[in-house]
């Protein structure tokens, strides 16, 4: 089939529905190549870990940060590699750095591999799904995952399999086999749960298109809430915002109405305080749709629609699967705004500038 008469969105939403065998393969491969082994001496605890990356990449860095900062004790942050060129300042002086970048070419993380270079601070590691790509030759270490990469311009099984590595690298860190063993029965409760996702995200964007999505998630899920916030952004041309579930209520809320979307990802630690902040919304008239591992009455009394994932893994090791649904929610309001998925409007699949600053570049897929 000839991309002319391809039908719009269907890699999009292959690549979505591949993603529970795209982690298998990938943590395959890390595990018969030993990638994950020499790097234990990544983060020493007197040094800050720094990930970097641009878009939905920059929100992966904030999932993984997260989740190393709670199984290692070390810590770690996210910044956007714009932040560390506009205002260096804002790097630790002393840090190891994780570049992060789908295709290996973004501009912006090849100029902070080449900064960093430049005052003998090369970055510690790099993760990709590009092979002999620029952004390998600036790191100390390099995790590759082609598998996972895709033909369609938004990042999707790219972002969810670079974020599950991350999370086993710190899992190794940290020495927590418990969540290595989670992550690694990841793929197989997720595949059986992937039609029942699609099913409910279908049946919400059947009922109306939102004026307003909003996206609300804590700790190792506001990454995810970012990143899904973006996927209703990039490929429908949604007016989407993200929050912290609890920071909502300090002036944002003042959005919500009946034409307004809230997505709750829903944490195990943070259950009662964000259950509050739910039971709220939901009065004040916005239709919820809810992401949790398990709901309760209360829960389900507030959710207009409701996905329990149900997985028998520690919390962070969840993030992945949490997104799916976002990701759904981005394709299918995508295809019934009459876009393609596979082609959003004003992106390119790789961001690579001319100079340092291109205004008109698009910063979804990196």
């Amino acid at each position: 089939m000839t991309e002319s008469t391809q039908s719009p969105g269907i890699n999009t939403l292959s690549e979505i529905f591949s993603e529970p065998l795209t982690w298998k393969k990938c943590l395959a491969a890390l595990d018969e190549a030993a990638t994950l082994g020499g790097l234990r001496g990544l983060n020493p605890a007197d040094e800050d870990l720094v990930l970097v990356g641009c878009g939905s990449s920059y929100y992966l860095a904030l999932a993984a940060a997260a989740t190393w900062s709670l199984l290692t004790g070390n810590a770690a942050r996210a910044l956007p590699a714009s932040e560390i060129l506009l205002f260096p300042k804002l790097l630790p002086l002393v840090c190891r750095t994780i570049l992060i970048s789908r295709s290996g070419y973004t501009s912006e993380i090849i100029d902070v591999g080449n900064y960093l270079k430049q005052r003998n601070r090369m970055a510690e590691l790099a993760i990709t799904c590009g092979i002999g790509t620029p952004v390998e030759r600036l790191a100390a270490n390099v995790i590759r995952l082609p598998q996972a990469d895709e033909e369609s311009t938004v990042m999707t099984r790219s972002f969810t399999s670079m974020l599950l590595a991350l999370q086993l690298l710190a899992a190794q860190r940290a020495g927590d086999s418990g969540f290595a063993n989670g992550v690694r029965r990841l793929p197989a409760l997720v595949e059986p749960r992937m039609r029942e996702f699609d099913v409910t995200i279908r049946s919400l964007v059947g009922s109306q298109v939102f004026a307003d999505y909003v996206f609300l998630g804590q700790g190792p899920f506001y990454g995810i809430a970012q990143e899904a916030m973006l996927k209703v952004t990039e490929m429908s041309a949604s007016y989407a915002q993200c929050f912290h579930t609890l920071e909502f209520r300090h002036g944002p809320k003042a959005i919500v109405s009946p034409e307004s979307l809230v997505t709750f990802f829903l944490s195990e630690n943070g259950f009662e305080s964000e259950l509050s902040v739910l039971q709220e919304i939901k009065q004040l008239g916005a239709i919820t749709l809810v992401i949790t591992n398990r709901s309760n009455a209360a829960v389900r009394e507030s959710a207009d629609y409701l996905l329990e994932l149900s997985l028998d893994v520690p919390e962070s090791a969840r993030a992945a699967a949490a997104l799916i649904p976002g990701q759904l929610l981005g394709f299918h309001t995508g295809m019934r705004k009459g876009f393609d998925p596979d082609n959003p409007r004003h992106l390119s699949r790789v961001v690579v500038l001319q100079s340092g600053r291109d205004g008109n570049s698009g910063h979804g897929a990196v």
